[in-house]
C-alpha cells in the first residue's frame, strides 16, 4: 500500500475538500476532511477527482472566455483552442504545472488538490469548532481513500482526539490490518464501506476483491461504535442474493446503523471537467418505491436501516 507521505519535512496530506457543517457523516455538525487518492476504481464513484494521489486540473467550459492566453502560456502546447472545437486540453502532454490557473481570470482552469500541514488543515476545522462541540458534533476523515494517506490520516486523527474533538473515519477497509487497527486508536466512530459481499463482483465494479476489507471488518474491536455505509448501485449490489448476505453479515457482528447511499448522477460533470468518459451512462437512478422495498425488506430483518444518511 503506497502513502505519501514527506519523510524529510512536516506530515503533510494531500486534501481535495474540506467541508464544513456537514451533517451526514457522522452525529451533529461535522467538518469532514476529504483526503486525495484511492485504491479503488469503483465504476458508480462520483468523486472521481478524489482517485489520483497528485493535483489535478479541472477545466469549466462554461466559464471560458476563449481568450487564448493559457494557450499562449503552456510550456508543453498542450491546450489548444479553435473556433468550432472550442478550448481543449491534450492530458497527456499536459505535466500539472498549473501556470494555465494562473494566467486563467475566469476560473475556467482550476486545480484540484491541495498539500496541507496538520496544522494548516486544523486551522481550518478550528473555524466551526464552537458550532461541532455545541451541536455534539466532530471531524470526520474521509477521501478518496484516507489510509491511503495513513502516516497524515492518523496524525490528523490524532490530533483532533488531543484537542477534544470527537472523531470519525470514514473508510473501505482496504488496508493492511496493522494500518486500520492504528487508525482506530484515535477514532470514536467508524463508518465501514461495504460495496459488495461477492469477491468476484466486488472485482468487477471497483478494481478489488473484499477480502482485506471483509476480513479487517472481523478483527475490529466490539467496543468502537460502526456505522455500516451501503452505496446502493441498480443491478449491481441491490440483488436479495447479495441482501441477504448483508443480513448474516449484520447479525454476525451488529452495527449501530447501516446507511443506504442510492447511486445518484450529481458527479457526472465531474468526469468531464476531469477529461474522462462518464460511467455508468446506462444505469437509471432508482425510483422512491423501489428503495423503499429494499429498506423495509432489510428493516424486517431487525437491521438498522436509513436511507441516504
Amino acid at each position: 500500500m503506497n502513502n505519501h507521505y514527506q519523510e524529510d519535512g512536516p506530515n503533510q496530506g494531500l486534501i481535495f475538500l474540506i467541508q464544513g457543517y456537514s451533517t451526514s457523516d457522522g452525529p451533529g455538525l461535522r467538518t469532514t476532511v476529504f483526503t486525495k487518492g484511492c485504491n479503488l476504481r469503483c465504476r458508480w464513484c462520483q468523486n472521481p477527482e478524489s482517485w489520483n494521489s497528485y493535483p489535478e486540473l479541472l477545466t469549466h467550459d462554461d466559464l471560458c472566455l476563449g481568450c487564448g492566453k493559457c494557450v499562449e502560456l503552456c510550456p508543453e502546447q498542450a491546450i489548444t483552442l479553435t473556433a468550432e472545437a472550442g478550448r481543449k486540453i491534450d492530458r497527456n502532454r499536459c505535466n500539472r504545472c498549473f501556470k494555465c490557473v494562473e494566467i486563467c481570470t475566469a476560473k475556467a482552469l482550476t486545480p484540484v488538490g491541495e498539500y496541507m500541514t496538520i496544522d494548516q488543515v486544523m486551522a481550518e476545522i478550528e473555524k466551526d469548532e464552537l458550532f461541532m462541540i455545541r451541536s455534539g458534533g466532530g471531524v470526520t476523515i474521509s477521501g478518496g481513500e484516507p489510509l491511503f494517506q495513513a502516516p497524515f490520516t492518523i496524525d490528523l486523527l490524532k490530533t483532533c482526539r488531543e484537542r477534544g474533538l470527537h472523531t470519525a473515519l470514514d473508510t473501505c477497509g482496504h488496508a493492511p490490518w496493522p494500518v486500520l487497527e492504528k487508525a482506530l486508536e484515535h477514532v470514536d466512530l467508524l463508518l465501514y464501506d461495504i460495496k459488495h459481499m461477492d469477491p468476484k463482483v466486488h472485482l468487477e465494479g471497483t478494481g478489488t476483491d473484499n477480502v482485506l476489507p471483509l476480513a479487517n471488518l472481523g478483527k475490529i474491536p466490539g467496543h468502537l461504535e460502526v456505522w455500516l455505509r451501503i452505496p446502493l448501485i441498480p443491478g449491481f449490489n441491490d440483488s436479495q442474493e447479495n441482501l441477504d448476505r448483508l443480513i448474516f453479515l449484520s447479525r454476525k457482528k451488529p452495527f449501530k446503523r447501516i446507511s443506504l447511499l442510492p447511486y445518484h448522477k450529481y458527479g457526472d460533470g465531474k468526469y468531464e471537467n476531469l477529461g474522462l468518459d462518464i460511467p455508468f451512462q446506462e444505469v437509471k437512478t432508482y425510483k422512491k418505491e423501489r428503495l423503499e422495498e429494499i429498506r423495509a425488506y432489510l428493516q424486517k430483518a431487525g437491521l438498522p436501516v436509513s436511507v441516504g444518511e
